[in-house]
């Protein structure tokens, strides 16, 4: 975790009791609007409790972020005290008139303080953003939110309606479709919560619960710490929502008992890696741009968790093939069982965080309340870490995950207006609909051309910004395209989040392969190549899913039993070919790999005519399997 802390700035006791009274104001202010339970004895509108937020998130990010490399860590000028200030004064201003804004009509016209108050606010998100995230996304951020000023001016399909600059800002501002739009209410309604208790586990040490737990399960099996890292990665991912800090917390174990048992560097860097990024996609939680994809489709998020649940299975189903198959050619074995904790003594010393997820399962799935169902697992396990001394919360302590959940929030609050202004510039404009209208046209009616359009798209774009970001800016642009090509709304969204995330395994920029690289001690470009061979699989799911919405449950239940189990056996095969080993036939020749690697693509692909020819291949395969291994035990050459 060092690399992350050294992003933030030194602050001292002043400062530090100034976050922890905007962190707490800010779960005050969430829980008594979520919950409508009178804490503060008024009822805030929407827009002034959304405002709120972005006050006591938004602002403390010039306290806590450096504006340089070079600025100092220890102290803070005097600059971003204004900068904070000025914050302050901005989002309190608007949030004390939220009234005022929605009943006179403000993002069309509006006095003059508010208009001033705009450009500010325009100002301030954007340093906020390159001081968070850098300045690609700013600089999509600007370009966009700047787009209905000079849209009248472009050619083509990106020609748009223009509107005067202070029309803009006070439409940005103080309108429901850019910095209120839907990231920032999503963020207000459902992250909040989600973010907290994955703060809220850390904090009470569920992070090395996930990890023993892993390690009591899997790690004296073959090959067991990388089964580990894939295992307790995808746990601790599917919390986070961030494949890097999933590397930095679960890599810190794993990879140096990966090393220990003998896989090399570059391997236990790349395993953690790409387990690190499907725990994005793994539900029950995955990241904030699934409960953006929720609203967006006008479904509860659980339908999207739901949606996601066999593609992240397979994909960590193709990972731990291509382990295991390691491990055998290597002659690795796993960790002797007097080093692996117990799991009789991790259960009983975690059993609470057992007990506090399967209550977010509870309210989340039985239920069916997203946006209450973090805040009593949050109680619980709070709760019930005080029974114990090790997980007993201290002033101190408490102070901290407080602070904690501040630091975090900051940076998604930053992003999510950034993200908004993206999506406002597009909207008010009405650009996005022109350009989806201009791809099918280009497309001619080429459906896997606008799939390949649509794959490129997204990982160049998730080269320099976040998750969310390129989620977003595709779910307006691209994906309407691909649903008038008729295809399946959920596939489409997911197809579009899939791509945007590959990015963090894939060189050049491959940020999650990098930090598991400086774990490992080993070449970061070679881990990050390492990574893209073990990520195979999830470069072609997309779209499998998107070609056969059965394997997204957008079917009966008959067609995605019969689609999971054709498809995972396809993945089995494919990894087969990756290591060119298979349980009970052995090393595999390079025609037998090829074969392998036919036979996996083919039953993977939807069509019952493809699941045939793929079974008489597999069959073909493991007869010669057969045959090779026999001439092999005759000494015969094959």
């Amino acid at each position: 975790m060092e690399e992350r802390v050294k992003r933030y700035r030194e602050v001292n006791r002043f400062w530090y009791v100034m976050l922890v009274v905007f962190s707490s104001v800010a779960i005050v202010i969430a829980i008594d609007w979520i919950f409508h339970v009178g804490l503060l004895h008024v009822m805030l509108a929407e827009n002034s409790y959304l405002y709120a937020l972005l006050l006591v998130y938004l602002s403390p990010v010039f306290i806590l972020f450096p504006a340089t490399k070079s600025a100092p860590r220890d102290k803070i000028p005097w600059y971003d005290i204004m900068l904070f200030l000025v914050s302050i004064s901005c989002f309190g201003y608007l949030t004390a008139n939220g009234a005022n804004i929605s009943l006179k009509g403000w993002a069309i016209e509006a006095p003059a303080m508010p208009t001033v108050m705009s450009f500010l606010i325009w100002a301030l998100v954007l340093e906020g953003i390159r001081r968070t995230t850098g300045l690609v996304l700013v600089m999509m951020c600007l370009f966009f939110s700047l787009y209905p000023v000079f849209a009248g001016h472009m050619p083509g399909c990106l020609f748009g309606y223009t509107y005067p600059v202070a029309w803009a800002a006070r439409s940005h501002m103080m309108g429901t479709e850019s910095l209120l739009g839907i990231p920032v209410r999503v963020l207000g309604t459902l992250v909040i919560g989600f973010m907290i208790f994955g703060i809220a586990m850390m904090h009470t040490g569920g992070g090395k619960f996930l990890t023993n737990l892993s390690f009591a399960l899997l790690g004296s099996t073959r090959g067991g710490p990388a089964k580990v890292a894939v295992f307790a990665s995808a746990l601790f991912g599917s919390i986070s929502g961030s494949p890097v800090a999933n590397v930095l917390t679960t890599g810190s174990m794993t990879i140096p008992a990966m090393k220990r048992t003998g896989y090399p560097p570059q391997f236990a860097g790349a395993v953690e890696a790409c387990a690190s990024s499907g725990g994005v996609l793994m539900p029950p939680v995955m990241g904030s741009a699934a409960f953006i994809m929720a609203s967006f489709l006008g479904v509860p998020y659980i339908q999207v968790a739901k949606a996601a649940v066999i593609p992240s299975v397979l994909y960590y189903l193709s990972l731990f093939m291509q382990i295991d198959a390691r491990a055998v050619k290597l002659g690795l074995k796993g960790i002797p069982k007097s080093e692996v904790p117990s799991l009789k003594q991790t259960m009983k010393g975690g059993w609470f965080y057992v007990f506090a997820f399967a209550a977010l399962i509870y309210f989340l799935i039985y239920l069916k309340v997203a946006a209450w169902a973090p805040w009593p697992a949050i109680g619980l396990l709070l709760a019930m870490a005080m029974f114990k001394k090790e997980t007993r919360f201290t002033l101190r302590s408490f102070f901290e995950f407080i602070a904690g959940t501040g630091k975090l929030m900051g940076e998604i609050t930053t992003i999510m207006a950034g993200v908004g202004l993206i999506m406002g510039g597009l909207a008010i404009t009405g650009v996005a609909g022109a350009f989806s209208r201009e791809l099918v046209l280009f497309a001619h009616g080429n459906m896997m051309l606008l799939l390949a359009l649509g794959a490129l798209t997204s990982f160049i774009l998730g080269m320099g910004m976040t998750l969310s970001a390129v989620y977003v800016f595709l779910a307006m642009v691209m994906v309407p395209a691909l649903i008038q090509m008729g295809l399946n709304v959920f596939a489409v969204h997911l197809f579009v989040m899939y791509w945007a995330m590959i990015s963090a395994v894939t060189p050049p920029v491959a940020v999650a392969a990098y930090a598991g690289a400086t774990i490992a001690g080993s070449p970061p470009m070679k881990t990050g190549f390492t990574a893209m061979r073990l990520a195979t699989v999830i470069y072609i799911l997309p779209f499998l899913f998107v070609l056969d919405p059965s394997l997204v449950g957008q079917a009966p239940i008959i067609e995605i039993l019969h689609s999971f189990s054709t498809c995972a056996i396809g993945i089995i095969l494919i990894a087969t070919a990756l290591e060119g080993y298979l349980v009970g036939l052995g090393r595999l020749s390079i025609p037998l790999r090829v074969l392998a690697l036919a036979s996996g693509i083919l039953l993977a692909l939807p069509g019952w005519r493809f699941d045939c020819i793929g079974l008489v291949a597999a069959g073909v395969l493991v007869l010669l399997g057969l045959l090779q291994r026999k001439a092999l035990r005759k000494g015969i050459p094959g």
